[in-house]
């Protein structure tokens, strides 16, 4: 068994650091935009992140599909079908990138008049957005690279690919914001060249690291039934990821509606989430990679084995991340802005974020489950259940306990995650083992 442990910690490690590497980029923007003067900067450039989070979030399955694809693939020794794989997701990534820009100026509008930001937060948020979402098909060909990576194993490469981005990304905003004070304006170019920078490398690093072009060809690339396979299990992966973005966006739009201090607030401690949920991705991104491989082997002993060991460890991260922002919290606020009033909001309603990583990891490992065995109606019907549950309780107890009430509905939204993926994993493992080697349910 300890063979096993080693396995997912070794993968993990570098996964983790690799997924702590990626929320900096908006991470990187609140902490410049919470030193200039006003909230309505912080404020606009948090709900412009929440915006691009969003927008990434939902197309996400070009990430999740092409780690499960590859993961199963890579098991069965078929580097054919691996290579198709990724040439698919890829292609994918680029199409949806080119119509992001074609609908820019209405989807931009539209998302913030949703989101709910008042007059000086839009002003920011539409300076920040109209140059960062140049940004877009990069982004996206970068989840489909990365995907590739944790696919075949290759954290290292994974960790080296989100440093660099990262580096760019501070080096370029110090730069513009610090001393050309270019302000928002300086602060969505540094994330837009460093996206750009990303997706140069990535491609780089995958030849690098082995991927060979002579293992593609067009006509099976552009199979239909692979094609087919490929739309029903992103369709829905994407159902899953847009209820998820719900969530979150209702969160934001609930917080927005109690005045700009509250929705700075929440955006501070929103990256307390996104960095433990990143942390501990790294566990259930390890996980997709071997329940893949399993699964592609067909060797039902690993799979059991690979469960066990990612629960105990991420269990165990998910413990040090809360007890870390038990102590750390209130300094970790304070490096996030410089403003005494979000501050003490901040670490008013701190407490539910030192919860949160204990019941967030369990929906987070089982996700890398479901998507290692690609398993994707079962994770849309589970996430469509619990954004039910989130919504019904985010009105009732926000109506009774205000802000309080509000992060309370995302701790439950976070059990019923875990709960209802829970039940479903007997099934997965039967049929994943029983049914044949095609990875994907129609």
């Amino acid at each position: 068994m300890s063979y096993w442990y080693r396995r997912v910690f070794l993968l993990a490690i570098p996964l983790i650091l690799s997924n702590l590497t990626q929320p900096l980029l908006s991470t990187v923007d609140t902490i410049l935009s919470g030193h200039l003067p006003g909230a309505a900067v912080l404020g606009g450039v948090a709900v412009g992140g929440i915006l691009f989070n969003s927008i990434y979030w939902t197309f996400g399955f070009l990430r999740m599909a092409t780690t499960g694809l590859v993961a199963q693939a890579h098991g069965a020794g078929d580097q054919d079908r691996l290579m198709h794989h990724f040439g698919r997701a890829l292609l994918t990534a680029c199409l949806i990138g080119a119509l992001i820009l074609l609908i820019q100026k209405p989807l931009i509008s539209t998302a913030l008049t949703l989101l709910g930001a008042h007059s000086e937060v839009r002003q920011a948020a539409l300076v920040y957005c109209g140059i960062r979402i140049w940004s877009a098909p990069a982004a996206l060909a970068n989840y489909t690279i990365l995907g590739y990576l944790l696919g075949r194993q290759h954290a290292r490469t994974a960790l080296l690919l989100q440093a660099t981005i990262n580096i760019v990304n501070v080096a370029v905003a110090l730069t513009l914001v610090l001393w050309r004070h270019w302000g928002v304006a300086g602060i969505a170019t540094a994330t837009m060249a460093a996206e750009w920078t990303g997706c140069v490398i990535g491609l780089a690093l995958m030849l690098a690291s082995g991927a060979r072009v002579r293992h593609l060809r067009w006509n099976e690339l552009m199979d239909g039934a692979s094609l087919r396979r490929l739309f029903a299990l992103n369709r829905d992966i994407l159902l899953r990821t847009l209820s998820l973005v719900a969530a979150y966006a209702w969160f934001t739009r609930t917080g927005a509606r109690s005045g700009d201090a509250i929705l700075a607030a929440n955006a501070v401690l929103i990256n307390f989430l996104w960095i433990a949920g990143y942390g501990l991705d790294g566990f259930a991104n390890a996980t997709e990679a071997l329940v893949g491989e399993a699964i592609g082997a067909q060797r039902v002993s690993d799979f059991r084995a690979v469960l066990k060991a990612s629960s105990v460890s991420a269990f165990t991260v998910a413990g040090a991340i809360s007890f870390l922002y038990l102590i750390f919290g209130r300094h970790i606020i304070a490096i996030f802005t410089n403003q005494g009033a979000i501050r003490s909001l901040a670490e008013e309603f701190l407490p539910w974020l030192i919860v949160l990583p204990l019941v967030a990891v369990w929906s987070f490992l089982l996700d890398g489950v479901f998507i290692g065995a690609t398993r994707a109606q079962e994770l849309r019907d589970s996430m469509l259940i619990s954004l039910i549950g989130f919504l019904g309780l985010a009105v009732v107890l926000t109506a009774r306990f205000g802000n309080h009430g509000l992060w309370c509905a995302m701790l439950a939204f976070m059990a019923l995650r875990a709960a209802t993926l829970g039940l479903r994993l007997p099934a997965v493992e039967r049929k994943s083992f029983v049914m044949s080697e095609d990875p994907v349910e129609a």
